[in-house]
């Protein structure tokens, strides 16, 4: 293979052998320099000239060994019997002595005469290092090789006779066997749910069009459905959302009758009827699609009959389809919890990405949907993607990767580093409480993305591990976003009620309870949060030194990762990057020898420090900073405003959207792939795989059969006791399941299960102590896992952005204690307020 360059370079490389290792110090001008590439013998057999076949017939080396043959090379030195060391490419006239480990791969002067690759610092391989290190090199080596191993024309057959490669081996075949296994069993399930999915058309029933009144009725009969055990049907029309009191309301009355044959208790047959009372709207104005599931109890035909109770002779126009489910509810929740189980499993032990996970879920939430025979078509899946959740996220990440470039994240960083004096511990609760009083207010999504990024670089001035205080931010974001209405979506849906508006239940009053609750709970979070972290290691136990090499070597694995080996040069840029990647981790090796030097839990000179990083860290440009900041302070002033003024008729998507495209044109960017690269691709895609879960496991039953044992519970409690009982069973079902569980649907299903709970004679509760329970539990419950709340997820995708990505378990051991104190905290202030002084009542 020849590598052509402005002065027509040509090199060639070869298998040749190694020559001996002549001094520390000496050098030599040898016409080809050997070395041992492990595995990555990429580039044999390409060339085929003939002095490179009279080295390799002179040479009698094993395979593997491969050299650089270039006439005008740099004398460099190498070790005997080991790997190379040193190997610069080099074009122009002069060479650099002054090359180390740290040098960019590629640079060129300013002449651009001059292009080097360092690929080993010359320094660095000493001798005497080689022969105390020799096995973890070959070890690494060999990890290297199976890194690329899919890029590799074959196996370097004279490391096998080295005894501790021969284990590492072994441990490897283990892993690659288990590696394989896990594949298989999950491709196989893949395939079994693929099968599954496409064995069973889409559901086509037809609406049937009606006209009901007081005096005429609809009636039907239903003679097709042998032995399915369920009946779901769907009416469309003038609907109120959840129950009214029908003694004063307009509404509709649905009876599903059949007939149950005789059996071992009863001698003759009997009539079971089914009614389905749904109120109407007053100016019959939305077309509003309610479902609801009724159970069979024979083979016999069913009659269904639909009446209207009217207060004058008004026609109300009706759309009905009927559909029949093979299996019963406790089925169909039995099989929801297995899927969802089975998600959690595969986020927990990260045996796939979580974006994986979501979508293999969706996959076996569908295929279960299709064995039942509720099969949704094509169009209703993308219908049950919330788009303005995905709308919000993608522009609010153009925002922040153009906002990125004006450093004023770093500008920040620095400026909460001197408002903390150099503590870290005040700077921490600094900025959780910012965080937390800007998520009242604001979206907590677009909170955690103007924080993730300032935090980050905050904690790499100070030296501080970015996880366990992103972990603490987002923590704080989800308990502040509880405060008023229009910080988290579950506390939007409540307030958005028009029955419980009727029941005295609005923004002012709402706010009013929960801010002055979450005040509580948010002060004594802060002790707590301090004992959990009592034996973290805030700081790194490393230098910043050894702490930015970490980094940088997981920054060259992963931009060599990224790399599609489509084509021979690009196969070989990749080896080189990793190359580099296994000679910087013999560069760390060798640093975290020689490092004896302890950290201490207080800059004390962090007067000295802050003027040095006021000088380093400043604001780029200055221009475009101006513009971001204009356009991001009107589309957080719209974020706020459109809560309060019905006249704005734009979803906090279309404010994104809309502010992303204001600053694109006025940014001007030349390289507009650049920002497409920072938007966080993998978190949209599992929202949008999460929704479709989330729906899917709706439609098994499993949040209805939530809500339902929830109502069952709470009747079944003596009724001196009910209030308090009811209180916090809701408060720890609703902090559970919004752990486990997306809390907008769940919120949504929930609100009209208490509406009734509260309407039914035998119950006798007031509404209020039960919703703000459900506020109270779905807000704080998304702390709970990672998956609990969007901005956790999307934090977690920001942080892996960069490099510091945490664990699902990471996050767990962390926001789970968090959410338990905090929900018990809140659950004290439900019961004194609501018990003990009777508010609201």
């Amino acid at each position: 293979m020849y590598l052509e360059n402005k002065s027509n370079l040509e090199m060639e490389m070869s298998q040749t052998s190694a020559q001996s290792h002549q001094g520390r110090n000496s050098l030599r001008s040898p016409e080809a320099v050997a070395g041992n590439f492990g595995e990555l013998r990429l580039l044999q057999d390409i060339s085929e000239s003939r002095d490179t076949q009279k080295l390799q017939q002179s040479a009698g080396l094993p395979a593997g060994q491969c050299v650089i043959h270039a006439e005008a090379l740099v004398p460099v030195r190498q070790e005997d019997g080991h790997s190379f060391s040193v190997v610069n490419i080099l074009r122009g006239k002069n060479s650099s002595a002054s090359i180390t480990e740290r040098s960019p791969l590629l640079r060129f002067s300013q002449d651009d005469s001059l292009t080097y690759m360092t690929i080993h610092e010359r320094s660095f391989a000493r001798g005497e290092e080689h022969l105390g290190n020799g096995s973890l090199d070959q070890e690494r080596r060999f990890r290297l090789g199976s890194e690329v191993n899919s890029l590799s024309l074959s196996h370097c057959s004279s490391s096998d006779k080295n005894d501790p490669l021969e284990n590492f081996r072994l441990t490897s075949n283990i892993k690659c066997c288990m590696t394989i296994s896990r594949v298989a069993t999950m491709f196989t399930i893949v395939v079994l749910c693929s099968l599954f999915f496409s064995m069973y058309p889409d559901r086509d029933n037809p609406w049937r069009m009606l006209a009901v009144s007081s005096t005429d009725a609809f009636s039907m009969n239903l003679t097709d459905f042998g032995d399915n055990a369920l009946l779901k049907l769907q009416v469309g029309g003038p609907f109120a959302g959840g129950m009214i009191d029908i003694n004063s309301q307009e509404y509709i009355l649905i009876q599903v009758e059949q007939t149950e044959p005789p059996g071992q208790r009863r001698r003759r047959a009997q009539q079971v009827i089914h009614n389905w009372t749904i109120p109407l709207h007053a100016q019959r104005s939305e077309q509003i699609l309610v479902t609801r599931t009724f159970e069979m109890v024979s083979s016999d035909p069913i009659t269904i009959t639909v009446q209207t109770f009217l207060q004058d002779n008004e026609v109300v126009p009706l759309s009905m389809t009927h559909q029949s489910l093979y299996v019963n509810v406790e089925t169909q929740v039995a099989i929801a919890g297995v899927i969802l189980a089975g998600v959690y499993v595969l986020i927990i032990f990260e045996i796939v990405h979580r974006t994986l996970a979501a979508m293999l879920g969706s996959l076996a939430a569908l295929s279960a949907l299709a064995i039942i025979g509720d099969r949704p078509s094509l169009v209703t899946v993308v219908e049950w993607i919330d788009y303005e959740t995905l709308a919000l996220l993608f522009g609010m990440m153009v925002l922040v990767a153009i906002f990125s470039e004006t450093g004023f994240f770093d500008y920040c960083a620095v400026k909460a580093y001197q408002l903390s004096r150099g503590r870290v511990w005040p700077m921490i609760i600094i900025l959780c409480l910012i965080a937390s009083i800007l998520s009242a207010f604001l979206d907590n999504v677009t909170t955690m993305m103007l924080f993730t990024p300032v935090t980050i670089r905050l904690c790499e001035v100070l030296n501080l591990d970015p996880r366990h205080v992103l972990i603490a931010e987002v923590i704080f974001t989800n308990i502040g976003g509880a405060a008023t209405a229009v910080g988290d979506p579950p506390n939007v849906i409540i307030v958005s009620n028009q029955n419980l508006r009727r029941e005295g239940i609005d923004f002012a009053s709402f706010t009013g309870y929960m801010f002055l609750g979450i005040c509580l709970v948010l002060f004594t979070s802060f002790p707590f949060l301090r004992m959990l972290y009592w034996n973290k290691k805030l700081y790194n136990k490393e230098s910043i030194e050894i702490v930015e090499l970490k980094h940088e070597i997981l920054v060259w694995r992963q931009t060599a990762q990224r790399i599609n080996p489509a084509s021979r040069e690009e196969t070989a840029v990749k080896c080189l990057l990793m190359q580099k990647v296994l000679n910087l981790e013999n560069l760390l090796r060798k640093m975290m020898k020689t490092f004896q030097r302890q950290i201490s839990q207080e800059d004390k000179n962090w007067e000295q420090n802050i003027q040095e990083l006021q000088k380093k860290h400043r604001i780029s440009d200055k221009a475009l900073l101006v513009k971001c900041v204009s356009v991001l302070g009107v589309v957080i002033f719209m974020f706020f405003v459109n809560s309060f003024v019905p006249s704005i008729h734009l979803d906090l998507g279309w404010i994104a959207i809309l502010g992303a495209l204001w600053l694109l044109v006025l940014a001007d960017l030349q390289d507009f792939e650049i920002i497409l690269h920072r938007v966080e691709w993998a978190t949209l895609l599992f929202f949008a795989a999460l929704f479709v879960l989330m729906e899917a496991l709706a439609q098994l039953q499993l949040i209805d059969y939530i809500g339902e044992q929830t109502a069952l519970l709470i009747k079944s409690v003596p009724e001196d006791q009910r209030l308090a009982i009811a209180i916090i069973l809701v408060m720890w079902i609703s902090a559970l399941a919004s752990s486990l569980i997306d809390n907008i649907p769940f919120t949504a299903t929930m609100i009209p299960v208490l509406i009734n709970l509260s309407q039914d004679a035998d119950v006798n509760l007031p509404v209020k102590p039960l919703i703000f329970a459900l506020a109270m539990g779905a807000c704080l419950g998304g702390n709970g896992t990672l998956i609990g709340a969007s901005a956790n997820v999307v934090c977690a995708g920001i942080a892996e952005q960069h490099g510091y990505g945490f664990s699902f378990m990471e996050f767990f051991r962390l926001g789970f204690p968090m959410m338990i104190m905090t929900c018990m905290i809140g659950m004290c202030y439900l019961l004194a307020t609501q018990v003990g002084l009777g508010w609201n009542m």
